[in-house]
């Protein structure tokens, strides 16, 4: 039975380590109580505070008066070196000036930069002012240069201690009116007293504007101003030291709606599905690497508004956005697994490449949803997923709704249909090829893979290609495959294979029909798309492509063993025929050359079946290049094909009519599209 804590006084408790899942603390006092590494699995801390005990926070108050009074004193002792200004002694007046100039770039580099480009500048300047000082004691002007260093000391500290003493006093949230005024206060009684005793006004009038300006460094901290997080992180962690500590607890689904979180420390906490709307001061805490340390989230998970809002590529991992409006946000890149988005708006939300393993959909909005490459797996929770429709694609101006599905936009996906309709990805391997791709390489890899893995069951079911040499190979696995590992098995193997050489590639390939088919295909879908081209990407989908074990490369155009050798030599034809003719007799062209290369190969004695279905593939691609021989990505398809051309000749016999075609006719088809 769980413990029940609520509306109990447990300031300073020891929890530590103990096992307290599914606890009731909700409206509890838990100021100053320690659950480090505490198993607080679904715990309820509804109401609570959280936070600092008062005898810590009157030590704090005093700890800040004495910081006040020190950053008064220094900067009352800049005062006075700026004071030297009225002094009629030469030396002195330029030493005055000095500090003066030395303090104004100070000032104005902190301001524009923050406090680690003011510190920064400050260490230069003392730096160089005390090797200099030795260098120029010579002409008088060494106690000029120690003066300027010990002023720009003085200023960072004055600076830090001001500065460090509002955040605190912010940090703590106690008192804050009560501490402030008494810091200043204590910090401008110093530096009049200093200041009075050198009679110059000049000099409390520096003190003046120094203690304000740290006032000004501290409030912008507080704030969350990026440019003054020194600042803040360390004041809320001095803050923090005697507060309530979560530190390496397992707060997993665990409830703090509404509950004042000041002062608390969360590093090293696991926070998977942690409900924090409505929480309070949630900005004070010490987060440690968690997503608490972005402010965007932070912010997002009190109030459940985040619409419009990017959180590309940010680790929120296990976050809880149950019931958030996320309408139009971004997402991309951005790891979202083990979240909770139950009953979530994601209208029209950028889900590119996000990772969505063991994420909560039930019920979410995803009409309109950017889902390009995202990563759901079987784990991924899409029951009662509301969707009219969906982008495969990212916008752009040229195509603002890329590859809608479904296809016509006056249709829309009735009830469960958006999981029937993306249930088939769940289990797929994605090799994402994202330099120029070497087909054979990559059909050796895969078939290497699918023998050292048959209990994967390796199953291409698309292959895509992306710009200009992208190219994404996709495969249906088994439920249970551990698709990192495979992943880089692949890629390792591929890209060993793809620094040999042409003629030690053929030398694995051996006469295989299975990696010969499958290279034809890549080939194929990198130079002549078979289904549908959209914007700057082409698809072409390839169902039922099975390799397992020594099997045959099966399932190509309607599961039979090998694609209608007669349809392929008509669709080469149709092909050819598309080919505009050589304005010249005398000097045949793309069109006639392929035409006589097809005939040689269509005729020929010395080619198996199988051999002629590939080579007849690779004059289709050609003759799909040629329509557009200069256009670089043309002359790289040509290219691939003329080498898969040779390949499929090698072995044959020299006086083979065939490789007599092919030694005449290829490099005259190389020449034309300027490859040489």
């Amino acid at each position: 039975m769980a413990l029940d804590f609520s509306g109990q006084n447990l300031q300073g408790r020891n929890f530590k380590r103990q096992d307290l899942a599914g606890a009731n603390f909700s409206y509890a006092d838990i100021r100053g109580a320690n659950f480090t590494n505490a198993n607080l699995t679904g715990a309820n801390f509804s109401h609570a505070i959280a936070g600092l005990q008062r005898w810590w926070v009157i030590f704090l108050v005093f700890v800040s008066w004495l910081l006040s009074g020190l950053s008064g004193l220094l900067w009352a002792f800049n005062g006075s070196f700026v004071s030297q200004i009225f002094n009629s002694r030469p030396e002195t007046h330029i030493m005055g000036w000095t500090v003066l100039i030395l303090l104004i770039a100070f000032f104005l580099v902190t301001i524009r930069q923050g406090v680690v480009a003011g510190l920064g500048a400050l260490t230069f300047v003392v730096a160089v002012a005390g090797a200099g000082a030795g260098a120029i004691a010579v002409a008088g002007g060494g106690a000029i240069a120690v003066t300027g260093a010990i002023a720009e000391a003085f200023a960072g500290a004055g600076a830090f201690a001001g500065a460090f003493t509002v955040a605190v006093a912010f940090a703590v949230a106690f008192a804050v009116a009560f501490a402030v005024a008494g810091a200043i206060a204590v910090a401008f009684a110093i530096a009049f007293a200093v200041a009075g005793a050198f009679a110059v006004a000049g000099a409390f009038a520096v003190a003046v504007v120094g203690v304000l300006f740290s006032i000004y460094i501290g409030w912008q901290a507080m704030k969350g101003n990026e440019k003054y997080s020194l600042i803040r992180n360390i004041a809320v962690a001095f803050a923090a030291t005697r507060g309530t500590s979560f530190r390496g607890a397992d707060l997993t689904n665990a409830d703090f709606t509404q509950a004042t979180l000041k002062s608390t420390d969360f590093r090293n906490t696991i926070l998977i599905c942690s409900c924090w709307h409505q929480a309070k001061m949630l900005d004070r805490v010490l987060p440690g690497l968690t997503y608490l340390q972005n402010s965007q989230v932070r912010q997002l998970l009190v109030t459940g508004q985040g619409q419009d809002t990017n959180f590309d590529r940010q680790n929120l991992r296990g976050i809880n956005l149950k019931k958030a409006n996320l309408a139009d946000a971004s997402f991309i890149g951005a790891d979202l697994s083990e979240a909770n988005f139950q009953d979530a708006d994601l209208s029209r939300a950028k889900l590119k490449q996000t990772q969505l393993d063991g994420t909560d959909l039930t019920g979410a909005t995803l009409t309109g949803a950017y889902i390009e490459d995202w990563g759901i797996t079987n784990t991924t929770k899409l029951h009662g997923v509301r969707c009219e429709y969906v982008f495969m694609r990212l916008p752009t101006k040229e195509d603002p709704d890329p590859l809608r599905k479904p296809d016509n936009k006056q249709e829309v996906f009735a009830d469960r249909d958006f999981a029937e309709f993306i249930q088939p990805i769940f289990d797929t391997l994605d090799l994402y090829h994202n330099q120029g791709v070497d087909p054979r390489a990559v059909a050796i890899a895969f078939k290497n893979l699918a023998e050292n893995h048959p209990e994967a069951e390796l199953k291409i079911v698309a292959m895509e290609k992306r710009g200009d040499d992208k190219f994404l190979l996709r495969a249906k696995t088994a439920v249970g495959s551990d698709k990192s590992q495979l992943s880089a098995e692949y890629f390792d193997d591929y890209n060993q294979l793809k620094a040999l050489s042409q003629s030690q590639q053929l030398l694995l390939v051996e006469k295989s029909d299975r990696i010969r088919n499958l290279e034809n295909m890549i080939t194929t879908a990198l130079g002549q798309p078979k289904s549908y081209t959209q914007g700057n990407t082409i698809m072409s989908d390839i169902s039922g492509i099975n390799i397992q074990g020594s099997s045959n490369v099966s399932g190509i155009a309607g599961n039979s063993s090998i694609a209608n050798l007669g349809t392929i030599s008509g669709n080469v034809s149709i092909a050819l025929n598309q080919l505009p003719d050589s304005p010249d007799a005398e000097k045949p062209g793309i069109k006639e050359l392929l035409t006589q290369l097809q005939e040689a190969i269509s005729q020929s004695a010395d080619l198996p079946e199988t051999d002629k279905a590939d080579a007849l593939i690779q004059i289709q691609a050609i003759a799909e290049a040629g329509k557009s021989p200069q256009e670089s990505t043309k002359q790289k398809t040509a290219k691939n094909a003329i080498t898969m051309l040779k390949g499929i000749f090698t072995g044959l016999p020299a006086i083979a009519s065939v490789v007599e075609a092919g030694n005449k006719l290829l490099p005259a088809i190389s020449k034309l599209f300027g490859l040489g």
